[in-house]
């Protein structure tokens, strides 16, 4: 008896039903079979206002031909002689721009480009370049010309210079860098050639989620470094927000050559051996405690899917540090100053209200 295959019969798309409250947004929607929310990243479509709908990959997005395909999308081989289906290949949130179509993944690598700020750290040395961990896809390359030496930025690298390429930076060396530019193949080049580029010290590092996923995280703003007058005489502290998603706090510090009679076209010639020390300076408990607080603000703002940048990061660090005002107040004492649980969600719903 013969036997005769037949090919798959294709899921029906899945049906979504449209509540009532969305029917104001009708006119910023298309049909992507079943109302597949089409709105941009608005404050009506976070986490915190309401629901993104989610794609999973090989989900049909969409058979109208209007629409192109963008990233994290493909167009199977067997829908090119008929209609065209646009088919997600990662889990996300569905994007569009102009008639483009692309889901922004749940999760992804950091994809470097040009003109980011990245704080990385130094995973190989190699003879004239180190290798950096951006959490990027591929390391980036750190060349050996690419940084300042000491004896101004002009002098000429020889083989002394790579001889003592480790007394600058070596294997676990923490840096923020700048990305020059980028290779064929997707990886980075960075380059440090700026007083407030180099080796990080005197701080804390930790880790969130960077651009290159679609829920929250640190995103591309107009200053990625700041200085912060914390309370509770914390003194001032330093906050570097990587667009890669890693952050340094650390403890401020007078850059080199302030308050010198330096030229500004010569205050390269100024750097000295010390900006690649990696003894770090005595931090007062003061300190940490308010580098400890700025960390837990960062890390809420995270959980709670919202972004991280300058101006979110500074109205979560004043509702933690009123909220601790209220609660010494109310005779509760200064304990319980840990921004997890019910006060993490406390701060990240008083943040968002004030304008997310």
């Amino acid at each position: 008896m013969a036997i005769s295959i037949l090919p798959p019969t294709p899921a029906a798309p899945p049906q979504f039903h449209q509540d009532a409250s969305d029917s104001e947004d009708e006119d910023d929607r298309v049909d992507l079979q079943g109302d597949i929310d089409m709105d941009q990243d608005t404050s009506e479509s976070r986490p915190a206002k309401r629901a993104r709908h989610i794609v999973t990959p090989g989900e049909v997005v969409t058979t109208d031909p209007q629409w192109m395909r963008g990233h994290g999308t493909f167009i199977p081989t067997h829908s090119l002689t008929s209609s065209p289906a646009i088919t997600s290949t990662v889990a996300g949130t569905i994007a569009k721009t102009n008639k483009l179509l692309s889901v922004r993944p749940l999760r992804a690598r950091y994809t470097p480009e040009i003109g980011d700020l990245v704080v990385g750290r130094i995973v190989e040395v190699q003879s004239k370049r180190w290798r950096v961990d951006v959490a990027a896809p591929l390391l980036a390359a750190l060349p050996l010309s690419a940084i300042n030496l000491p004896g101004g930025i002009l002098r000429r690298r020889t083989a002394v210079d790579e001889l003592n390429i480790r007394t600058f930076f070596t294997e676990g060396d923490l840096l923020v860098a700048e990305v020059q530019s980028i290779y064929q193949d997707g990886g980075a080049s960075l380059h440090t050639r700026s007083l407030k580029y180099g080796k990080l010290r005197n701080g804390y590092f930790m880790s969130v989620t960077g651009t290159g996923g679609g829920g929250g995280g640190v995103v591309r703003s107009r200053r990625q470094i700041w200085t912060v007058s914390t309370a509770h005489g914390g003194g001032d502290v330093d906050i570097i927000l990587g667009v890669n998603g890693y952050i340094w706090i650390a403890k401020h510090v007078e850059p080199a050559g302030e308050g010198t009679d330096v030229s500004i076209t010569r205050i390269e010639e100024s750097v000295s051996e010390s900006i690649y020390s990696s003894q770090n300076d005595e931090i007062a408990a003061s300190t940490r405690r308010e580098m400890a607080r700025l960390a837990g603000c960062i890390k809420a703002l995270s959980e709670g899917g919202a972004r991280v940048d300058e101006d979110m990061v500074m109205r979560a660090y004043e509702t933690a540090v009123d909220m601790q005002y209220s609660e010494i107040d109310a005779g509760e004492g200064e304990e319980g100053e840990y921004l997890g649980g019910e006060r993490g969600k406390a701060v990240i719903a008083a943040v968002i209200g004030t304008g997310l």
